[in-house]
């Protein structure tokens, strides 16, 4: 399995992923809705453990590998939220911006060799990415709910249980960020000797952390504000892309971060 099969499971994945969210607006459809989003997360996965199975190694090196990772947990982390807050359109947001990132992938796979470094040859590894791009999923998710709100809150009355919606992705986001320090944490130990070396990446997904933290204490103390935290957390999700990949092309990362993706 390589990059030149990607297209022929994503394709599939998509449809399927799409169908999903159109069967979760028609009455008596709830089956219909979880079949097809289940079996587009089935497709897509096994493409992923074929990759997996080929590399010889977790696909989680390189940029593109990652957005794999993106790509599948956004459709579950719509499906997550849909089942548990039965809120039906963040089947269509999570499906049309996993497609986002799967075009990306077709025009810029970036393509890398199977050989990891030393570091990387560690069960920590494949946990720790799996846990943050999960988290990246959820936070991702809430994300748009909070940029779709803010476009549209002059036309729009934001009431309580759309709010409660973003505090409760990002409840579960920043649990599974949390948990993917702690993850690193340990990796690092193992690896280098330390928990923490103030990486730029770390030092970035330190304050990715502080950044939902924030909003999760001004929710608790400022429950009304809506506008105030919504803000808060686009800028946290801001602050995400700049940990995730934004930390590539910053001059202190050249040539000194163990974890700028090449």
């Amino acid at each position: 399995m390589n990059w030149d099969h990607f297209l022929y499971f994503a394709i599939p994945a998509v449809l399927c992923w799409g169908a999903g969210a159109w069967f979760a607006y028609k009455p008596n459809s709830y089956r219909k809705t979880l079949l097809f989003t289940i079996l587009g997360l089935t497709v897509f996965f096994i493409y992923i453990t074929g990759m997996w199975i080929s590399l010889e190694r977790p696909p989680m090196r390189t940029m593109g590998e990652t957005r794999l990772w993106y790509s599948f947990f956004l459709p579950l982390a719509g499906l997550i939220t849909y089942v548990r807050w039965q809120y039906k359109w963040i089947l269509s947001f999570s499906t049309l911006l996993s497609f986002v990132f799967i075009c990306v992938n077709l025009f810029k796979p970036e393509i890398h060799n199977k050989t990891l470094m030393p570091a990387l040859q560690s069960p920590w590894f494949a946990p720790h990415v799996i846990v943050y791009m999960f988290a990246y999923a959820m936070l991702g998710a809430a994300a748009i709910i909070a940029v779709y709100l803010l476009i549209r809150r002059n036309k729009m009355t934001i009431d309580k249980p759309v709010m409660s919606l973003c505090d409760n992705l990002v409840y579960v986001g920043t649990a599974f960020l949390t948990i993917g320090m702690l993850f690193g944490a340990l990796w690092a130990k193992e690896a280098w000797g330390h928990y923490w070396a103030w990486d730029p990446k770390e030092t970035w997904a330190t304050a990715t952390w502080f950044g939902y933290l924030i909003y999760i204490h001004f929710r608790l103390h400022k429950q009304t504000c809506y506008a105030i935290a919504l803000g808060i957390l686009v800028f946290s999700f801001v602050l995400l892309q700049i940990c995730w990949f934004g930390v590539n092309y910053l001059p202190s990362a050249q040539g000194a971060s163990v974890h700028v993706y090449s």
